[in-house]
């Protein structure tokens, strides 16, 4: 999970780990959270897509969040 500051809001990109089969790679599923002083829950995604790498879906739950916060602002 990786987090930052945005704008007055935390945001959170989170890496879901999936586990389709035991000679596949992993795949891990990206979502984003946002909350507001001392953890209120603003917002949160849903799945928002597939990635080979647990940064990489970190990243895209940091981008769906910080795009959430720019539209709400």
């Amino acid at each position: 999970m990786q987090s930052q500051n945005y704008r007055g809001y935390d945001v959170w990109g989170h890496a879901i780990v999936e586990e389709e089969g035991i000679l596949q790679p992993e795949r891990y599923a990206a979502s984003g959270t946002i909350t507001l002083g001392g953890g209120k829950l603003i917002e949160a995604s849903g799945v928002l897509g597939h990635f080979e790498s647990e940064e990489d879906a970190q990243l895209a739950g940091l981008d769906w969040a910080r795009a959430w916060v720019d539209a709400h602002s």
